[in-house]
């Protein structure tokens, strides 16, 4: 994987981790207001980090779909 691509898969795997920290504070806020549902802040943010790790899985695909594991290609 170029280094480029394996940046770009870091920092999304960094704001994922920042997305799921701030639905976990949605969720406690949630449970000390005594909610009885899922917030649908925390559904959104949730279903937003989700998308953001597809989107990481792919960048490394990329590395693993490349002949010897690197492209061969100039930018």
């Amino acid at each position: 994987m170029n280094d480029s691509l394996r940046s770009l898969a870091e920092r999304l795997d960094a704001i994922s981790e920042e997305i799921a920290q701030s639905a976990l504070t949605e969720l406690k806020l949630a449970v000390r207001n005594g909610a009885q549902q899922r917030p649908a802040t925390e559904r959104t943010l949730t279903q937003a980090r989700r998308a953001i790790d597809k989107a990481a899985h792919l960048l490394r695909r990329l590395d693993a779909d490349e002949p010897g594991g690197e492209s061969d290609q100039a930018d």
